[in-house]
């Protein structure tokens, strides 16, 4: 009897882990460090932690909590990592979660060729060294937002960020307003958004013409020349 017990609370203390996950992870750039921490996760979600800090995280792995922060913010750059909200009828109060859905659909989904968008690993980095700081959680996931929610190109989101810098205005309620103006322009591509900026400073050098002497706004035109 008491053998039998011993193999029902085995049984029981089990996670899914699906095995294209253990044959598959290096087509998604991830490593065997990536993949345990994935597991992690995922046994405190089956424990109904839904969104576990990185110190609970390290505590079962042999990495330190600066390194699982880091970790978790190379999945959610990844994509394969999604942090949602989480609203509680019964208590009216909003969490966030940790999300492995869309992991497992970029597994079971055959890759299409998105060199435009997703060999952005580039545009985190781009962001990074504006800002001047690693990206939060929330940062990434509103640039994932714009790539594959919004559907915005991936230069589109570099010339805006660019724009942003010029105006002295570098944050993401400032990039993601430019984006909404010139998607409510029609302008998709880098050459129309060149063309509008360049009126746009136009238009504001002439208004201060009149009172104030004419600054040189020449280097405000260093990206439109074309892309890095």
């Amino acid at each position: 009897m008491k053998k039998q017990l011993q193999v029902q609370q085995i049984l029981l203390d089990q996670i899914n882990i699906p095995i294209k996950l253990f044959t598959s992870f290096q087509t998604l750039g991830l490593d065997e460090t990536d993949v345990m921490l994935i597991l992690q996760v995922q046994q405190f979600q089956q424990k109904g932690i839904g969104f576990p800090t990185p110190a609970e995280l390290s505590d079962n792995m042999t990495i330190n909590e600066e390194q699982c922060s880091n970790l978790l913010r190379k999945l959610i750059q990844k994509g394969v990592l999604v942090i949602e909200k989480n609203n509680n009828k019964e208590t009216e109060k909003i969490s966030e979660v940790y999300s492995l859905n869309e992991l497992w659909e970029k597994l079971y989904t055959e890759k299409e060729d998105k060199t435009e968008e997703h060999a952005d690993g580039t545009i985190f980095v781009l962001f990074e060294q504006e800002f001047g700081r690693p990206l939060s959680p929330f940062e990434i996931e509103t640039i994932n937002g714009w790539l594959d929610e919004d559907k915005q190109a991936a230069s589109l989101i570099k010339a805006a960020l660019r724009e942003s810098v010029l105006m002295g205005k570098l944050n993401f309620k400032y990039i993601d307003r430019i984006l909404r103006e010139w998607h409510k322009k029609g302008i998709h591509t880098v050459e129309q958004a060149r063309d509008a900026s360049k009126k746009f400073h136009g238009n504001q050098t002439t208004k201060q013409e009149g009172h104030r002497t004419k600054r040189d706004t020449s280097f405000y035109y260093n990206w439109l020349e074309g892309e890095d």
